[in-house]
């Protein structure tokens, strides 16, 4: 959900290059996120997809308002879209929460020191096609955490804004920030939550 993938780029000799995300692998898993090996990642966003590990983490601060962030339009599937704080995939033998770490720095610029309670709360799997783009497909576990410090240094390659919005507004009135056009997987983790 991060990087997002592309078949390929035109170059300036009108060859293709390779998309960084063809050189990478995610973890391929059954419906109950065990592990059955990798997968090509470009190859596990295109065409019917293959079933893979996932998360999105939500940041909140300590008045329960959470941090959206809007995905570069460079992305390939949902740019421009609004998600959850941060949300990508784990390599192998990686944990959610380190991955989730890894992906808050180097989004956003945040560090460990800035959170606590970082802890996985949900986990489900879905299914999404993005037109004549692409696919998701994924076991997607849910991590929340409280930022302590909203100190921010985010990175234009990744995050096109950023937005704290009222946490209970956003779950109980979702039509009310329609004109945002929200990631499916962030949906589907509010939609969910029950706390």
């Amino acid at each position: 959900m991060s990087s997002e993938e592309t078949a390929g780029e035109t170059d300036s000799g009108g060859g293709e290059t390779e998309h960084e995300n063809a050189r990478q692998a995610v973890v391929t898993v059954d419906a109950d996120d065990n592990e059955l090996g990798t997968a090509n990642r470009l190859d596990a966003h295109t065409g019917d997809g293959i079933r893979h590990r996932a998360f999105t983490s939500l940041l909140f601060d300590e008045d329960d308002n959470i941090l959206l962030a809007q995905r570069s339009p460079d992305k390939r599937l949902w740019d421009t879209f609004w998600d959850g704080t941060v949300a990508s995939h784990p390599v192998q033998g990686q944990s959610q929460e380190d991955a989730t770490r890894q992906r808050l720095e180097e989004e956003l610029g945040v560090t460990p020191d800035q959170y606590e309670g970082l802890e996985v709360t949900d986990r489900f799997e879905y299914k999404r096609y993005y037109p004549n783009e692409g696919v998701e497909w994924e076991v997607c576990a849910v991590l929340q955490a409280t930022l302590t410090d909203r100190t921010l240094d985010p990175d234009p390659d990744e995050v096109a804004g950023l937005m704290w919005v009222p946490y209970e507004r956003l779950h109980e009135n979702p039509k009310w920030y329609r004109q945002l056009r929200l990631c499916p997987w962030f949906e589907i983790a509010m939609r969910r939550d029950v706390e």
